[in-house]
C-alpha cells in the first residue's frame, strides 16, 4: 500500500479557477488539467464551491489534500482519509490516558473552588468543572468577535441564570445554533452567582487582580489543564470523553432483545450516536467519527457492553453524579481490554 507523504501546502499545487457556473483546474504550470483520474480525485475531495484561493495537492498520497478560505475568512483543510484515521486513533489512545488522569484534575478543581474571593485559580477551577459537567466547546475570543457565537470562555453573563444549585445556559453556539443546557453543582452555582453580581454587560468568567477584573481566556483554561495533568491534554478532550461514555451508557441500556440481530445492533448504534449528537451539539456523522471511540461500537457489535446495571441505575438522573466514577471506570476497563 502506498505510504502517505507529509506536504507543505505553501508549495506548488493545483489551482481551481471559476469558469461560468463551474470550475476548471490547472496544474503547477498553469496548464488546464484534462486527466480524468486527477479530476476524479479532485471531485471526491468535495471542496465547497464557496471556498476561495483553493490549493489542491498534486500528489494523491499527500497528507493534506486541499486547502481554501471559507466565507468567514478562515483557512480550511481537506486531509487524506488515511491521515485522518491515523490522527483519530492517536486521539482516542490519548483520551484513555486523559480519562485515567481525570481524578487528579478533579481533585485540583475541588481545592481551587474552595478558595476565598475570586482569584484566578478559583475562576479557572469553575471553568474546568463546567467542562467536566457540561458539553461546552471552549470557544475562542476571535471566533466570538467575528461570528457573535460563543463557547465557555466567551459566554456572556446575560446568557446564564442561577437558581439554587442549578446553573442554566441559553446562548448561540458555533454555527449560530441555539444551545440550552443546565449544570447542577453547588460550588459552580456559588461562583457564578458571585460573578453575575458584576455590573454591566460582560463575559461571565473572570477573576480579580489587584481590585480589577480580568476576563478568563480560552488559553488560560487549557494551560490550567496542562499544568494539572500534562501538556498533551486540553479542553477538547472532555467532549471526546463525554461522547464515548455517553455512547457506552446508551448501548448498555439497550434491552437484550433489541440487540439480538445485526440489524438490531446497527439500529441501536444509530440511536446511541444520536443521543451523543444531541448532547454535544454536533451532527451524528461528526460525533461518530470524532467523539466516540470506535472500540465502544465495535465491542457492542461483538456483544459486549459495560455493566448494564449502571445505566439503569443512572437513568433517573439524580444518582448520576454518585455513579459517574463507576460508569467511567467501567468504560475505561472496556477500552483497556
Amino acid at each position: 500500500m502506498p505510504r502517505l507523504r507529509r506536504i507543505e501546502c505553501s508549495g506548488p499545487g493545483l489551482a481551481r479557477v471559476r469558469r461560468g457556473r463551474g470550475f476548471e483546474y490547472r496544474d503547477e504550470h498553469g496548464e488546464r488539467i484534462a486527466d480524468e483520474e486527477v479530476l476524479e480525485r479532485i471531485a471526491e475531495l468535495a471542496v465547497p464551491p464557496a471556498w476561495r484561493d483553493v490549493w489542491i495537492c498534486p500528489y494523491p498520497m499527500g497528507h493534506i489534500q486541499a486547502t481554501g478560505i471559507d466565507a468567514a475568512g478562515r483557512k480550511q483543510y481537506r486531509y487524506h482519509d488515511r491521515w485522518r484515521e491515523r490522527r483519530d486513533r492517536e486521539k482516542f489512545d490519548s483520551m484513555v490516558e486523559f480519562a485515567a488522569l481525570l481524578p487528579r484534575l478533579r481533585r485540583r478543581v475541588t481545592r481551587d473552588l474552595r478558595v476565598d474571593g475570586m482569584p484566578r485559580e478559583r475562576a479557572l477551577g469553575c471553568a474546568v468543572r463546567l467542562l467536566d459537567r457540561g458539553s461546552f466547546r471552549i470557544g475562542s475570543e476571535q471566533y466570538a468577535e467575528d461570528n457573535e457565537t460563543y463557547g465557555l470562555a466567551t459566554m456572556r453573563s446575560g446568557d446564564v441564570t442561577v437558581d439554587g444549585t442549578t446553573v442554566a445556559f441559553d446562548y448561540l453556539a458555533k454555527g449560530a445554533a441555539r444551545r440550552r443546557q443546565t449544570v447542577n453543582d453547588r460550588a459552580v452555582a456559588t461562583v457564578i452567582r458571585e460573578l453575575k453580581r458584576r455590573r454591566g454587560e460582560h463575559e461571565l468568567l473572570a477573576y480579580r487582580v489587584d481590585r480589577r477584573w480580568s476576563d478568563v481566556r480560552s488559553s488560560e483554561i487549557n494551560d490550567y489543564i496542562k499544568r494539572a495533568i500534562g501538556d498533551q491534554f486540553s479542553a477538547k478532550d472532555f467532549r471526546t470523553w463525554h461522547g464515548t461514555v455517553l455512547a457506552a451508557v446508551a448501548l448498555a441500556a439497550v434491552p437484550e432483545d433489541r440487540r439480538a440481530s445485526k440489524t438490531a445492533r446497527k439500529r441501536a448504534i444509530r440511536g446511541a450516536v444520536e443521543q451523543v449528537s444531541e448532547f454535544l451539539g454536533n451532527t451524528p456523522a461528526v460525533c461518530r467519527a470524532s467523539y466516540i471511540d470506535p472500540k465502544v461500537l465495535d465491542r457492542f457489535e461483538g456483544g459486549e457492553v459495560i455493566d448494564a446495571e449502571l445505566p439503569r441505575l443512572a437513568a433517573g438522573g439524580a444518582a448520576l453524579p454518585r455513579l459517574r466514577p463507576a460508569l467511567e471506570a467501567s468504560v475505561l476497563r472496556m477500552l483497556g481490554d
